[in-house]
């Protein structure tokens, strides 16, 4: 589907809002706020960054969402203590979304699987189990986005293989539970035999709401800009040309001052603008 190209956005934390928000409101960027991934954030004065990050964000009226807590938690808890604690976490990752107006938390997939790419998730009814797990775990917390108008992106991190995280996607049959790829992660799996990041695109389809935008050399997580790695951008975008519809596209870099010279990289070479 040959489509206006896309504004390429990015993820950045509010205190490089300043440095970004005239590019960023130029053409309505996509935009994630990193901050509430942070504990001792969300257990401080978290409203005054959500003030500081409205006050700087005067004019701008695109799709924003934020990266959601992900340190120590995991939503696959069999434990229901551990449930506890992590539905606690992402329920104060969606009340600083809905302070702030934003319209997706992002939330990283459960699945470390050791094996190979190509066989079952696990023995058994194993996924299906893990799934239910995962929905006890969140239940509240898919409640309480929906309250908030904001969608959860389960985004993919050691996953070997597209198909457990689909089927999880799926099982909420919701608009509000969608995937989110991390291209570098995909190409950091495809050393051990998962799919290209291009591939990961055409087996999510219409479930991919989210992308993460970074390179690398395959060896560590690197979130360099583009062109610092070896990431198929062609096959990647090809791609997302495919899709009837048009995915958040957020830069995740290490180096945020690289924002801008990575969107022109990938601008330079016709891919977004």
């Amino acid at each position: 589907m040959n489509r206006e190209l896309a504004y390429v956005g990015a993820a950045m934390p509010v205190s490089a809002l300043s440095d970004n928000r005239e590019w960023l409101i130029e053409g309505q960027r996509d935009l994630e706020i990193q901050d509430p991934f942070r504990p001792e954030l969300l257990d401080g004065d978290w409203r005054s960054v959500v003030r500081q990050a409205r006050d700087l964000l005067d004019g701008y009226s695109g799709r924003m969402g934020i990266h959601g807590p992900f340190m120590s938690l995991n939503i696959l808890g069999y434990d229901p203590k551990i449930r506890a604690v992590v539905a606690e976490r992402l329920l104060q990752g969606i009340a600083f979304a809905a302070e702030l107006g934003a319209t997706h938390m992002v939330v990283h997939s459960p699945f470390m699987f050791f094996g190979s790419p190509f066989l079952p998730h696990a023995q058994a009814n194993r996924l299906a189990d893990d799934i239910a797990v995962v929905h006890a775990t969140l239940e509240p917390v898919v409640a309480a986005a929906q309250q908030a108008g904001c969608t959860l992106v389960i985004e993919n991190i050691q996953d070997t293989n597209p198909a457990p995280l689909l089927a999880l996607v799926r099982s909420f049959n919701s608009a509000q539970v969608q995937m989110s790829l991390d291209v570098g992660h995909a190409l950091l799996m495809q050393r051990i035999g998962g799919p290209t990041p291009d591939q990961w695109v055409r087996e999510a389809g219409p479930l991919l709401a989210h992308v993460h935008l970074q390179d690398s050399d395959g060896h560590l997580d690197r979130h360099w800009m583009p062109g610092r790695g070896n990431l198929n951008w062609y096959a990647l975008f090809e791609a997302l040309d495919t899709l009837a519809h048009q995915p958040r596209l957020l830069l995740e870099l290490r180096e945020k001052a690289e924002i801008r010279a990575g969107a022109t990289y990938l601008a330079e070479r016709g891919l977004v603008r």
